[in-house]
């Protein structure tokens, strides 16, 4: 069962995050630049959408393989760094 994330549980700390990293940064400019929800609609067939557990989003799933191809980093770093 495929379900967009609607609601982001935000950190308290968020002002930090602004402080801490540039207006520039290239991940910041890449979240700005693209709105990955295309996913949602390429995957809609590939659920089933009256039964099973929720899959975990996609979107999220993608950014994931997009860090590790830009950084070139591992699964474990992956799971280790978000």
């Amino acid at each position: 069962m495929i379900q967009k994330q609607e609601s982001m549980i935000l950190s308290p700390y968020l002002e930090i995050y602004d402080l801490v990293v540039p207006k520039d940064n290239l991940l910041r400019r890449l979240n700005e630049l693209d709105d990955f929800s295309f996913g949602y609609d390429e995957l809609n067939d590939k659920y089933c959408h009256t039964n099973g557990r929720n899959a975990i989003d996609p979107i999220r799933m993608f950014k994931y393989l997009l860090l590790k191809t830009i950084f070139d980093l591992s699964d474990v770093d992956i799971v280790e760094r978000s």
